[in-house]
C-alpha cells in the first residue's frame, strides 16, 4: 500500500510538514521516492507514527523520539534502556510523592491565633530540636529551602512557625534520601498552596498525573511491541 504524507497526517490531525520532519529526524523510517521525487510511505511508516505518538504521553517528546530513532536504527537495546530510565524516574517520582504525603501527615506546625504574635525560634534551638548542626540549616538556606528573616537589631536568623514547618518537612525528606533541589521544589509547592492543608489538592493532581503516565506507559509499550513485531516480519 502506497501512502502519501497527507494520509499519515490526517489520521492524527498533523500537518504534512510535521510528518516530513519526523522522517528527517529519524522518528519514521526513510520514505521511498516516486519517479517524480515525491515521498511514498507504506504501512510501516504509519505504524511508526502511531507508535511515536503513543510513546509521547509516557516518556515525553524528546525521549519518545530517541526511542524511535534507536528502534529504526536497529539499536533495540538502546531503546529499552531509555524506557527503563523512564520507568525508574516514574518510580522515583512516585516515591517522592509518597514521602511528601507521609511527611505532611507527620507535620504538626504550631497554630498561631490571629491575635497572638507568631511563634519564633533561632537557629541553635531549632538545630538542637532536629539533632542537626546549625551549618546544615545555613546550607539549606543557601539552597533556597528556607528563607528566615533577620532580627533588625541583632542580625540573628528568626524562624517563624511557617519556617519551622518548612524545616521539618525538609528534614523528613532529606532523611528519605531526596536531594536539595527536589526538596526545594516540594517546598515551593507548599508555599504556593498556602500551607500543607491546601496542598492536598495539588498532591492529588500530582498522583493523578503519575497514574496517567503509568497507564500511558502500558499503551506505549503495547504500541512499541506491535511495531517491533512488524519490523521483524
Amino acid at each position: 500500500m502506497r501512502l502519501r504524507p497527507i494520509d499519515l497526517a490526517r489520521e492524527h490531525g498533523l500537518s504534512t510538514q510535521a510528518v516530513r520532519n519526523y522522517e528527517e529526524s529519524g522518528i519514521l523510517p526513510l520514505a521511498e521516492r516516486s519517479a517524480s521525487g515525491y515521498r511514498v510511505y507504506a504501512p510501516r511508516h504509519a505504524a511508526a507514527l502511531r507508535t511515536f505518538l503513543a510513546l509521547i504521553p509516557a516518556h515525553g517528546h524528546a525521549t519518545a523520539g530517541a526511542i524511535m530513532r534507536a528502534v529504526n536504527g536497529d539499536a533495540v537495546e538502546e531503546a529499552l534502556r531509555l524506557i527503563d530510565e523512564s520507568h525508574t524516574q516514574l518510580a522515583e517520582d512516585r516515591r517522592t510523592l509518597e514521602d511528601v504525603e507521609e511527611a505532611l501527615r507527620d507535620l504538626a506546625p504550631p497554630r498561631e491565633p490571629e491575635s497572638v504574635e507568631p511563634v519564633v525560634t533561632f537557629i541553635g534551638p531549632l538545630a538542637r530540636r532536629l539533632g542537626i548542626r546549625p551549618a546544615t540549616l545555613r546550607k539549606w538556606e543557601r539552597a533556597g529551602l528556607i528563607v528566615p528573616r533577620r532580627d533588625p537589631r541583632t542580625g540573628y536568623r528568626i524562624y517563624t512557625s511557617a519556617d519551622v514547618r518548612d524545616v521539618l518537612l525538609a528534614h523528613q525528606l532529606r532523611r528519605g534520601g531526596h536531594g536539595l533541589e527536589q526538596i526545594a521544589r516540594v517546598l515551593e509547592r507548599v508555599r504556593a498552596a498556602g500551607g500543607p492543608e491546601p496542598l492536598q489538592a495539588t498532591l492529588r493532581e500530582w498522583r493523578d498525573r503519575l497514574t496517567a503516565q503509568g497507564r500511558a506507559m502500558l499503551t506505549g509499550a503495547a504500541a512499541l511491541d506491535t511495531y517491533l513485531g512488524s519490523r521483524s516480519d
